[in-house]
């Protein structure tokens, strides 16, 4: 989450509840609600690190609250992420471990495992779905994450049925 909150923090300072309330707003509903407590403990890191720095501004009848700007190390951190690549092949596939050990253990049948798999990602494939359906359409960052989630189910639902093409 550190290099996202370094993100956000390029367009200026912003306190640990605005940079939650971007996030969602920016995602929607289906990604996984950021933790303020999370966020909190990050940008104290972040601080720490010397990416960002942190300034208590006082408010009338309310404890302080600690704002968040981009060092000039910080701004070179979340620039050379832009630059890199996503290089994230799958291949520490849990599913995966569990049906190339199956046999080997003996305690689970490969084709069960398949199944139980494929009905997994068919549920999550629907309430997607729906998700889609009432996520607000102007919201283009949600709706492509959706639909990329949905792209990624269908890929490992496909293969899913290679495995069992292989194993049958």
């Amino acid at each position: 989450m550190r290099l996202q909150l370094l993100a956000l923090l390029t367009r200026g300072p912003a306190h640990g509840y605005e940079l939650k309330l971007a996030l969602e707003q920016l995602l929607g509903a289906a990604y996984p609600q950021p933790n303020v407590g999370q966020i909190y403990v990050t940008l104290g890191r972040l601080e720490k690190t010397g990416l960002i720095e942190g300034e208590d501004v006082e408010q009338a009848g309310r404890p302080n609250k600690r704002t968040y700007r981009l060092t000039e190390a910080g701004q070179e951190a979340v620039s050379a992420w832009f630059d890199e690549t996503a290089d994230e092949p799958r291949v520490r596939d849990e599913f995966f471990m569990k049906l190339a050990l199956a046999p080997f253990a003996g305690l689970a049948d490969p084709i069960a495992l398949i199944n139980r798999q494929r009905r997994q990602y068919l549920n999550t494939m629907r309430d997607l779905s729906k998700l889609a359906a009432s996520e607000d359409r102007e919201n283009k960052i949600s709706q492509l994450l959706i639909e990329g989630a949905m792209l990624h189910l269908q890929a490992d639902l496909d293969w899913l049925e290679r495995c069992q093409e292989e194993l049958e």
